[in-house]
């Protein structure tokens, strides 16, 4: 039984190549660059693409199930579907999918457009997929931290309807547990949507407050200013990729992302222990940082 994670050497990838090691699981990772496949020993690293139909035949060779992972790009979606006509063409019919919550309510948002047309690809193609759909990843708050230390103001405009924000670790988690099930399956099993979110939902001042908490000192939530954020992105992303986030925190401002009833009590059994809060992110991103300025 191999499993096959794409986006390895990411955030999440790397989380989940980490979990299902952990869970003795045969692990391939398709990487473009061996140089960063710093993974644990027994994990076979295989350099490809998902926009190279070649390398993805190659590396669906063997395997029982696959973690689809595509990254904010303006040819994500034709990676997608490559990716999953590959597949099916090697005889891979197992899929964990990472798309986003709300994927079907945020329809002006590029890539949540985008994540919610690969969820209706993989319905109609025939596979055996768990599709997860996170909320806000806490971790982009390590964009935001040196930020909020030198300046006191928490400057993402999430606004006040609530976001649930989800650690990545517990994404990996979830998905490395939705993979090994898929994979030793002995049976058709139905499609299933999985919301991945944290235990507690956040306001833009809730998120300040925790701040506040944990750097002991106040912290403003910065406001609202969606225009200002777009501005803000530019200078260090793409126009169009700082256009596609500033639609979002719009839609985070309008709509919030908030969970559904019995979100949490299904992954927290799912996992078997409490989902992890943002106050412990924080508190953990802030010693991180503390500790790296120490002589």
């Amino acid at each position: 039984m191999t499993i096959l994670v794409t986006g390895a050497t990411g955030t999440i990838g790397r989380q989940v190549v980490q979990q299902l090691v952990q869970r003795g699981a045969s692990v391939r990772a398709l990487v473009r660059n061996p140089a960063k496949a710093d993974f644990a020993p027994g994990v076979e690293v295989v350099q490809g693409d998902l926009l190279d139909p070649d390398s993805l035949r190659g590396a669906f060779v063997g395997v029982s199930a696959f973690f689809l992972l595509n990254a904010v790009t303006p040819d994500e979606f034709t990676q997608a579907l490559i990716a999953l006509n590959v597949a099916r063409e090697e005889g891979v019919l197992r899929v964990v999918y990472l798309s986003v919550i709300h994927s079907d309510r945020y329809v002006n948002v590029p890539h949540f457009a985008g994540k919610f047309g690969v969820e209706r690809m993989i319905e109609q193609m025939g596979f055996s997929a768990t599709i997860l759909r996170p909320a806000y990843f806490m971790n982009n708050e390590l964009t935001i931290r040196d930020a909020v230390q030198a300046y006191g103001v928490y400057p993402m405009p999430i606004g006040a309807k609530g976001l649930a924000m989800v650690d990545p670790r517990d994404i990996g988690e979830v998905a490395a547990i939705s993979l090994i099930h898929r994979a030793r399956a002995t049976r058709p099993m139905p499609l299933e949507r999985i919301n991945l979110v944290g235990p507690d939902t956040l306001t833009g001042d809730d998120a300040a407050s925790v701040w506040s908490s944990v750097l002991g000192r106040p912290i403003a939530y910065g406001g609202d200013d969606t225009r200002g954020f777009e501005r803000n992105l530019r200078q260090f992303m793409p126009g169009w990729m700082a256009y596609d986030m500033r639609l979002m925190a719009e839609r985070f401002v309008g709509d919030g992302m908030v969970p559904e009833d019995g979100d949490v009590a299904r992954l927290t059994a799912l996992l078997g222990r409490p989902l992890r809060t943002y106050r412990d992110y924080v508190t953990g991103m802030v010693a991180e940082a503390h500790a790296v300025t120490q002589p």
